[in-house]
């Protein structure tokens, strides 16, 4: 099992939305608010007291939990609905989950899913 956090531009969403469900199988996904602080445009990347404010930062945090199976057909989907080719476009990071269980019914790992 594996748990794919995305880090997108709030103004992709619809389309990150949109590639996510024309997938064949999609267990589901969150979304929720975050205020990124991008590197630095200083000399080697290294922060300028002047480039930051949260209003200019806006993102948004995709979270899925999914098969091993469906792992790569997900991150594809969002990278490619995500992409602007843009500096700011996100990261997307994928780990490995020891367990899942489904508040509701109690099922656990794949069953979960």
């Amino acid at each position: 099992m594996k748990q794919i956090t995305a880090i997108i531009r709030p103004h992709r969403l619809d389309a990150v939305e949109a590639a996510l469900h024309a997938l064949p199988h999609l267990p589901g996904f969150t979304v929720f608010p975050a205020h990124g602080h991008p590197r630095g445009h200083g000399h080697d990347h290294h922060f300028d007291n002047d480039e930051w404010s949260p209003d200019n930062h806006q993102q948004l945090v995709l979270m899925v939990f999914c098969n091993d199976g469906d792992a790569p057909g997900i991150v594809d989907a969002i990278a490619n609905a995500a992409r602007t080719g843009q500096s700011g476009d996100g990261v997307i990071g994928v780990v490995e989950l020891i367990d899942v269980v489904r508040t509701r019914t109690g099922e656990r790992a794949d069953a979960a899913l």
